[in-house]
């Protein structure tokens, strides 16, 4: 499963019991209508809660600024929490295992690491036939 959004909330590094790096968000994603004429009209977004573990958590708090986009792949968890009158209540949270900045809506330049191929010279482009007339 995938969600695309946006960043809402400044990310947070906590701890699990078990001692696991686990980052939290509120994250935001954009809805639209589409109309009988089939232009689109910009609704308000949903806002949902997103969690990442370990090196994801890592990465995400590290990177990740409020106001950016991303695509993040992962799975929705559903648990219940108990309210303040004593009745369960089911809530929801994304659990992204990968994500990465929305290459659509974010300008980035790409580091390359020692592990990618090295450049290569570019070959020179031949000439176009001359046209005869």
């Amino acid at each position: 499963m995938s969600l695309v959004g946006f960043v809402a909330s400044a990310p947070e590094l906590h701890f699990t019991k078990q001692g696991a790096e686990c980052c939290r968000l509120r994250v935001g994603v954009e809805q639209w209508c589409r109309e009988v004429n089939g232009e689109f009209t910009k609704l308000d977004p949903t806002f949902h809660d997103m969690v990442a573990f370990e090196g994801t958590a890592r990465e995400t708090h590290a990177r990740f600024h409020k106001g950016d986009s991303f695509v993040a792949s992962g799975y929705i968890h559903e648990y219940e929490v108990e309210s303040r009158t004593g009745v369960g209540i089911v809530k929801e949270e994304f659990v992204a295992r990968k994500i990465g900045h929305n290459a659509n809506r974010t300008d980035y330049v790409v580091q390359r690491g020692r592990h990618a191929a090295p450049e290569r010279p570019l070959s020179p482009v031949p000439e176009p036939p001359p046209i005869a007339i």
